[in-house]
């Protein structure tokens, strides 16, 4: 006898709640296969399971649509903070700004590689430097660099800082659905699991092929094993024969 297997995907589930529930309504009252309480525990789970699998797939979406946004807000930021350092440090090589004003900036003024802009943490961190250092240095009389203007700068600092908290929200948000999808999870495989028991046992009177057609009949899943013989309407006609055959010899 195959061997059946629980479903082990949301759709799947979905599917096999659906299969169920509609059963138990297309049945008379007198040919009802699951008792009333676990038919409407099915219906129950399966209505919570619908909406929170397409509240999950839509949190999904748009954290996905705003990731690709905010990546590109990240680029921009890293492009545009490390190319007004950039500008600062030739500015300084040409003595154009005082060498000792790169502490405006919280940069070390001997030193004129860019700083660690590979994380968001350092890009919040050196944007904030080098805003606050341009707007201190311009107090102090100095000419505003150009080619990015710390203006430019800082429109796409506040994007992608504002973004960030956006992002945050967007995965706390997907996160908390995750969690209670993962709870009904267990709760439908346990009432998927409890009415293919009830189905096994209700059509376990039938020859083989009849009792496995009537069980996928309501949403069961049969698998094979490799080399596993596959039962057959001619599995029960054997059957059959074979019990008519015993049958005749018991009667002679």
């Amino acid at each position: 006898m195959p061997y059946r297997r629980l479903p082990n995907t949301d759709q799947a589930r979905l599917r096999a709640l659906k299969t169920a529930v509609q059963r138990a309504a297309e049945s008379d009252f007198t040919e009802q296969v699951l008792p009333y309480r676990l038919s409407t525990e099915a219906e129950n789970c399966l209505l919570k399971f619908e909406n929170l699998v397409s509240q999950y797939q839509m949190n999904f979406d748009n954290k996905v649509t705003a990731n690709k946004k905010y990546k590109r807000m990240v680029q921009n930021t890293r492009m545009y903070i490390s190319h007004f350092i950039q500008v600062l440090n030739f500015a300084v090589i040409r003595g154009e700004i005082k060498k000792d004003q790169k502490r405006l900036y919280q940069l070390d003024e001997n030193n004129f590689n860019l700083p660690d802009l590979s994380t968001e943490e350092n890009l919040l961190k050196w944007g904030k430097n080098i805003i606050e250092g341009e707007t201190a240095r311009m107090g102090q009389g100095g000419i505003p660099i150009n080619c990015p203007a710390i203006n430019k700068v800082k429109v796409h600092y506040d994007m992608f800082r504002e973004n960030q908290l956006s992002q945050s929200m967007h995965r706390m948000s997907t996160e908390r659905v995750y969690e209670d999808l993962e709870s009904l999870r267990r709760e439908a495989d346990k009432i998927i699991l409890e009415i293919w028991n009830t189905v096994e046992a209700h059509f376990d009177n039938k020859l083989p092929y009849d009792r496995m057609r009537c069980c996928e009949n309501y949403g069961l899943k049969f698998y094979y094993r490799p080399k596993e013989k596959r039962i057959t309407p001619d599995t029960d006609r054997e059957i059959e024969k074979a019990a008519a055959s015993q049958m005749k010899l018991e009667l002679q």
